[in-house]
């Protein structure tokens, strides 16, 4: 028995994931929290910073500086410097701070998560949009898709690395071409990885955007978190790696009073996570592994719906436009799913799964998935 198997009930706790359905039997698999425990470094180490008593402002400390490094060397053959590292108090602020900093349009591929859509309006820029092109069961970028949304004004290209809510984890090629796009058209690329430790498939790997090649680290914003991975989305911690100077600054510039401190346990968690949890992120990746065929298998036997492979990330992607559904979400809803709906991300007609779940709760999913699609 693996000990993501055991359930937590998090029904009466302060789960926004949970609280959404409270009071109705519907099973919430919408947004992109696990119920799984924190790793037991993680507690640990809590539980140290807590009993310390005192919690004022803090900032990063030569230790966890060094384990966000020793971790991005020893996982991503990537090796960075610690004057490259912004700290942030979440990732989706990163998106926005990128959009306010980097002048111009803002481009980006759909479907995608949610916050890629909405930070360039934020920021007072125009957004352009290029559609994936799902071929032979694959997501892949369109070269002709970017070269038409492409324009004179366009300044920033908003990546989503490992792919939410596709579920791909894009390779050296997809990337060398994306990097080339970027070089001629002078643009700068905002690359979210903070999936990039949930690769599933073991012939896969992640490439960090920056670590391609001198040129695409110098017009590159990588954001980074533990919170995907480790389950400590509540704890508000994740970081920009920015190794041009003169870009790092105008992202701090955009920063400057608007964007708060980090949380300073999510500081302490971070260290922890990067450095004492090795093995439970193994484990964690193998369960999860385990979720996605039982999903796939299950999604793909069913009349109406189908999914693609889930190479990375929690998330099933799928597509029940077969079915000619009005309202989709509200349809499973009513068959006690919580989905989320791919009207948010670019794509009507289209759910997304979270699969982050014990196996007993996705089996009940799926016997309700399967009774939403008669």
């Amino acid at each position: 028995m693996s000990i993501f198997d055991t359930p937590i009930d998090r029904r009466d706790s302060d789960s926004i994931k949970w609280g959404k359905y409270a009071g109705r039997d519907i099973l919430p698999m919408w947004v992109a929290d696990m119920d799984f425990a924190a790793p037991p470094g993680v507690l640990a180490a809590l539980h140290t910073r807590i009993e310390h008593g005192v919690f004022g402002y803090g900032g990063a400390w030569p230790s966890l500086t060094e384990s966000v490094l020793a971790h991005l060397e020893s996982e991503y053959a990537w090796r960075i410097e610690a004057e490259w590292l912004v700290w942030l108090p979440g990732l989706v602020s990163g998106l926005n701070i990128a959009c306010c900093a980097v002048d111009g349009a803002v481009l980006t591929t759909t479907p995608v998560y949610p916050p890629f859509l909405s930070a360039p309006k934020f920021s007072g820029r125009h957004l352009q949009q290029a559609a994936l092109a799902c071929r032979n069961g694959r997501w892949e970028m369109d070269k002709n898709a970017l070269a038409d949304a492409l324009t004179e004004e366009t300044g920033l290209f908003l990546l989503c690395h490992p792919h939410n809510p596709t579920g791909r984890c894009w390779q050296r090629e997809e990337l060398l071409d994306l990097a080339d796009f970027a070089r001629t058209n002078e643009l700068i690329v905002c690359s979210d990885e903070i999936h990039c430790g949930l690769v599933l498939d073991d012939d896969k790997r992640h490439i960090p955007f920056a670590s391609l090649s001198a040129d695409a680290a110098q017009r590159s914003i990588t954001l980074m978190a533990p919170s995907k991975t480790f389950n400590i989305p509540g704890l508000g911690c994740a970081f920009a790696v920015i190794p041009d100077a003169g870009l790092r600054r105008r992202f701090l510039r955009a920063m400057d009073g608007i964007v708060p401190h980090v949380n300073i346990l999510g500081l302490a968690a971070c260290e922890a996570a990067y450095r004492d949890c090795t093995d439970w992120h193994r484990e964690l990746r193998s369960y999860l592994a385990g979720n996605r065929d039982r999903l796939e298998s299950a999604v793909n036997s069913l009349p109406g719906i189908k999914m693609t492979h889930v190479e990375a990330t929690y998330l099933g992607w799928l597509d029940v436009r077969a079915l000619g559904l009005e309202k989709p979400a509200a349809h499973f809803e009513s068959h006690g799913l919580g989905l989320s709906d791919g009207s948010d991300f670019g794509a009507p007609g289209w759910l997304r799964l979270n699969f982050g779940c014990p196996r007993s709760t996705l089996e009940t999913a799926l016997e309700r998935l399967a009774l939403a699609c008669r």
